[in-house]
């Protein structure tokens, strides 16, 4: 067996070693880090392009000199753009497109929420088909509802079929009905975004305050009233900005849908803005109304960051 003589000098030589030995520290690394890519990807891909156009809504850019050293005209393309009667006439167009598209989205998407706020199985095939809708891109959508809606179209068609009307509703072909028909299929693209965020906030509501509505005989609609609605405030009020934003932006449907016709009824303040720039090659008029319309949207966005940091405090 072995004596404690001989393993002292084990526990000794064990000793040193341990005291001697230093703990390693993995290095931290700043939370910037891991932050960077994306900080890079957004400055090449956002706000350089951004720098640019506004760059060059202060510069006479033509299709003869895009490629040359811009010539500086001050807030000559900003003038021309707010004097002339297009930019007018947009803004009225813009905003009542804008209107549309957020009523619509902000109310059937509570009430599509409200009605798939159960689990179960017709609602997880209906939230499938939602998301599915909402995945769309936007050109392949407008493309599907501008047959939809033409003259000889599925919705025509079933119309003239059921009696409903006698003549084929001018759906794209109207300078009343053209806008309101691009602003209820951009509608259709973001009501199924707008109920699956509803849905969400309602299913963190706790249990606990539906029963104690109910014992107090509370019925449905005092339900939404007084327990579903104060609890999605909060969601409501960024799904707000969001919605006004996507309505503000929607330059792809009419790209695909209406081309910003008939005439000019769907001419919107974006719309107006690629026109100048890629139709008629007046870059600078057309990268002052862009500018405009980002302007308008950072605007709003503000007024409703303030509102929600407002309701966050309190």
């Amino acid at each position: 067996m072995p004596t404690p003589k001989t393993l002292a000098p084990r526990a000794a030589v064990g000793t040193a070693s341990s005291r001697g030995a230093r703990p390693r520290r993995r290095g931290r690394r700043p939370h910037w880090v891991f932050a960077l890519p994306a900080a890079v990807f957004l400055a090449a891909f956002s706000l350089y392009p951004l720098v640019q156009l506004v760059r060059m809504s202060f510069s006479a850019v033509t299709s003869g000199t895009l490629n040359q050293a811009w010539q500086s005209v001050g807030l000559d393309n900003y003038l021309r753009a707010t004097e002339s009667g297009e930019m007018q006439a947009a803004l009225m167009r813009t905003a009542a497109f804008v209107v549309v598209v957020t009523l619509s989205g902000m109310i059937l998407g509570i009430a599509g929420a409200i009605a798939l706020r159960t689990r179960g199985r017709w609602s997880s095939i209906v939230l499938a088909v939602m998301v599915f809708c909402w995945a769309l891109p936007p050109v392949v959508n407008g493309s599907v509802w501008k047959f939809l809606l033409a003259k000889d179209g599925l919705v025509n068609s079933i119309a003239l079929g059921l009696g409903l009307t006698d003549t084929a509703y001018p759906f794209l072909y109207d300078q009343t009905w053209a806008l309101m028909s691009v602003a209820f299929v951009c509608s259709w693209a973001v009501i199924p975004f707008n109920v699956l965020v509803f849905r969400a906030a309602l299913m963190q509501i706790d249990q606990e305050q539906f029963e104690a509505a109910a014992l107090d005989g509370a019925n449905r609609w005092q339900e939404v009233r007084h327990v579903m609605l104060p609890a999605v405030r909060p969601t409501t009020l960024v799904l707000l900005i969001l919605t006004v934003v996507y309505g503000f932006r929607s330059f792809d449907y009419i790209y695909v849908m209406t081309y910003g016709g008939p005439g000019t009824a769907t001419n919107t303040l974006p719309f107006l803005g690629f026109l100048q720039a890629f139709q008629r090659y007046d870059y600078g008029l057309g990268a002052a109304t862009s500018v405009i319309a980002v302007a308008l949207v950072l605007v709003l966005a503000a007024v409703y960051a303030r509102s929600i940091l407002k309701e966050e405090k309190e």
